[in-house]
């Protein structure tokens, strides 16, 4: 135990609270608590500011940010005073210091902004990073709130938004009435840094997804804010693009390059399930050609294997009709190099002939693709104007080279292993016995 005005640089260095000193530390199996203390002082009355008298220490239990898988637990031995002015009002007092936490808060400062950087880069959830705490869900809830609040009242959060995105969001898979609206409407501000470096975030979440919604979140901000917004993407959906007409008219509509190509995607795997019926009268199972190859589908052509490459190919062989599976995904993939041109002329180029070749197209899923990127042509060779940019990454503009991964053993996981078999129950067999010279059991009945 350190001496009250004998404390250590190395330990306080460690624990890094500005303005504390460690006096203890104590290691339990589970947790580490350290004892930390402010230097002896004076001390004011907040009210009057006469010098008020020292009435000892009192211990305050904070959560900081774990070390390594072991929660972290602060007693600060925080000082408290009691004003000498008789004509004061305030009486005795504690000490605060809000860099080290808040009061009334169970967590530290730094554990607040560790438990927000989990949630927003990491996308954990309160209840895991409240188990590393050593805390329950309501306490890291109670704490992080009124931040979010804060940040969520904030209007500086709304500058300097030059590209505006709009997409809906799956909120939860409960029941609406008791969980609220499962659809909800978020906007994305995605205006490259100054340098060029791309850059998303999320500006707010509006409750269901509708055009009304969004035309509703466009008018809250202001004739001012919108006339400085140049680019303005969404999806195929005609709501958003309503209210982006009432709103938004000095902007470019954009779609999406992620949902054309979903889009695009979305309609070769209904090819493939059509096919699938028409060939074999049933849903895929396991076996199936056509239900092998459903995941390689969703692929782009330059990052299969020659793995992949070999079961596309004896997929396809397999029945004639399966050509049409093949000519849908050729489809797609030319959906893809679109956004993958070496300028955006070219794709420019790329994307005029698909919008006039696609509806012509024999096969109904695909001619549908093209009707739907014909209605919203201006939008989709929008895209090539406005320097390529969507409101989020796409994953085909990831072309990572393929390399054989590591071989690592891998132990079998508890969902790996097969199920225990149950116990097999027979049936109670009732034995009637009849009558024979050879049954013991003759003349006798059994009940």
């Amino acid at each position: 135990m350190c001496e009250p005005t004998d404390y250590c640089p190395r330990c306080d260095a460690l624990i890094d609270l500005s303005g504390l000193h460690v006096t203890a530390v104590e290691r339990a199996p589970d947790t580490i608590t350290v004892e930390v203390e402010s230097a002896p002082g004076e001390g004011f009355c907040p009210d009057c500011g006469v010098l008020a008298r020292s009435h000892g220490r009192r211990a305050r239990v904070l959560h900081d940010v774990a070390f390594g898988d072991t929660a972290v637990v602060i007693v600060w031995g925080t000082r408290t005073w009691r004003c000498a002015e008789p004509l004061c009002g305030k009486g005795s007092f504690t000490e605060q210091d809000p860099a080290v936490a808040a009061p009334r808060v169970l967590l530290t400062r730094r554990a607040i902004g560790w438990v927000l950087a989990q949630l927003r880069r990491e996308h954990a959830s309160v209840l895991g990073l409240a188990r590393q705490l050593g805390i329950d869900w309501k306490t890291a809830w109670r704490a992080i709130k009124p931040v979010l609040q804060a940040a969520d009242a904030d209007p500086s959060r709304f500058t300097g938004v030059r590209r505006l995105g709009v997409d809906e969001h799956v909120w939860h898979h409960k029941n609406p009435r008791t969980r609220g609206p499962k659809m909800l409407t978020g906007m994305v501000d995605f205006t490259p840094a100054a340098d060029g470096t791309p850059r998303t975030r999320l500006l707010d979440l509006v409750p269901k997804r509708s055009g009304t919604a969004y035309s509703a979140w466009l008018q809250e901000r202001g004739p001012d804010w919108l006339r400085q917004v140049e680019v303005a993407s969404l999806d195929p959906f005609r709501g958003y693009k309503n209210a982006i007409d009432e709103h938004l008219d000095d902007a470019t509509a954009v779609l999406d390059a992620f949902h054309v190509v979903a889009l695009a995607t979305k309609a070769v795997d209904e090819v493939r399930r059509r096919v699938q019926q028409a060939t074999l009268g049933h849903r895929g199972r396991t076996g199936d050609p056509l239900l092998g190859i459903q995941t390689i589908l969703k692929a782009s052509a330059e990052n299969l294997s020659d793995k992949q490459k070999h079961r596309l190919a004896t997929a396809i062989d397999a029945h004639h009709a399966h050509e049409e599976v093949f000519i849908a995904w050729q489809a797609a993939q030319r959906v893809r190099e679109v956004y993958h041109a070496n300028s955006p002329a070219e794709g420019r180029a790329l994307a005029e002939h698909l919008v006039e070749a696609l509806p012509t197209c024999p096969i109904p899923e695909i001619a549908c693709l093209g009707r739907t990127l014909k209605q919203w042509r201006d939008a989709f060779l929008a895209y090539f104007d406005t320097g390529g940019r969507v409101q989020r990454p796409h994953r085909s503009d990831k072309r990572p080279d393929r390399t054989p991964p590591p071989h690592r053993p891998r132990h079998p996981q508890p969902r790996q292993l097969p199920p225990p078999l149950p116990a097999h129950r027979r049936r109670p067999r009732h034995v009637t016995p009849t009558s024979s010279p050879k049954s013991p059991c003759s003349g006798v009945s059994v009940s």
